[in-house]
């Protein structure tokens, strides 16, 4: 029962952020006291991701290792260069622009298994993906964000690469040695670590909006457009990418979800951290809408019928 609570809590999840958000906006001083306590947040929701993790969600890595590599040069050749052109094209300032390239450059969303399960797409595939992304981020998400960032302002990587291990590699390490170390003594309350995990990702959304409540009337439009943009860009060519490399229709959708869905609190909180906090907004913008779209298309897919098979 109390697990079925936290799932529905976990579910819910936009409406959260969105809340966060507001309360953001219109109370700022209710969240601005998380700033300090940033990165210890980001940690323990990694922690709780790691404790619900088994280490059977890595085998597919093993097993398929040519279609998890396919997936990551679609996913880190597609989204970083989108943002950078995104950014281009609308002539966002400095901040945004960098803000917008660390929006492409993260890892995959936690929540693209879940979307991929709506959308009767592969699940095993899309955890692989989300697994070796996130992986891969200590090294590739500072790279992209210093390889088109740098056209603007000075990013500095190493800095960014020990965030990422310290918040993303150690702590995922660590609650997945928790599982194993407790077995399935914690199955009883283990939806709450998703649960929290949620709370602390609108938590980071609506800081974010606090810290820029005068700044966002002058930029929520293009920021918006932005965001959009490169959000239906990833969908898109992600779902290419996947025609491309020969994938069938359900490899195609999770490949699709994991290129299109990023793990934008984790570039928020990267944002705050090494830039700044308006580098922030396109990433809290991208948590929210990502979930929007990605659940809009997973019930398009759902009801349609798909001749991908099995292997």
């Amino acid at each position: 029962m109390f697990n079925k609570i936290c799932d529905r809590f976990s579910g819910l999840m936009m409406l959260w952020v969105v809340m966060a958000c507001g309360a953001g906006y219109v109370w700022p001083s209710t969240l601005v006291w998380l700033k300090p306590n940033l990165e210890w947040l980001f940690m323990l929701t990694m922690a709780g991701i790691g404790i619900v993790t088994p280490p059977r969600d890595f085998n597919e890595i093993v097993k398929r290792p040519t279609w998890v590599a396919l997936g990551m040069l679609a996913q880190f050749g597609i989204m970083p260069v989108c943002a950078f052109g995104v950014a281009k094209l609308l002539k966002l300032p400095s901040d945004l622009a960098v803000g917008l390239i660390l929006a492409g450059a993260a890892p995959d969303a936690m929540a693209a298994g879940v979307v991929s399960y709506a959308a009767h797409a592969d699940v095993a595939y899309s955890v692989a993906l989300t697994g070796t992304s996130t992986l891969l981020a200590p090294l590739l998400t500072p790279a992209f964000t210093s390889l088109f960032g740098n056209t603007y302002i000075r990013i500095e990587f190493m800095p960014m690469m020990m965030s990422i291990v310290k918040m993303v590699i150690v702590p995922l390490a660590l609650g997945m040695a928790i599982k194993r170390l407790v077995g399935n003594k914690w199955d009883g309350v283990v939806g709450v670590f998703p649960a929290l995990s949620t709370l602390f990702i609108a938590g980071i959304c609506g800081l974010v909006v606090a810290l820029n409540k005068d700044y966002l009337v002058e930029v929520t439009r293009v920021v918006f457009v932005a965001v959009f943009l490169l959000n239906i860009l990833g969908l898109v060519l992600g779902y290419g990418a996947g025609k491309l490399f020969g994938f069938d229709v359900k490899r195609c959708r999770t490949l699709a979800i994991g290129v299109g869905m990023q793990n934008a609190g984790l570039g928020a909180v990267l944002a705050i951290k090494h830039i700044s906090p308006r580098a922030a907004v396109p990433n809290a913008l991208f948590a929210t809408w990502c979930i929007v779209t990605a659940s809009v298309l997973a019930w398009f897919w759902a009801r349609r019928k798909t001749d991908a098979v099995d292997d």
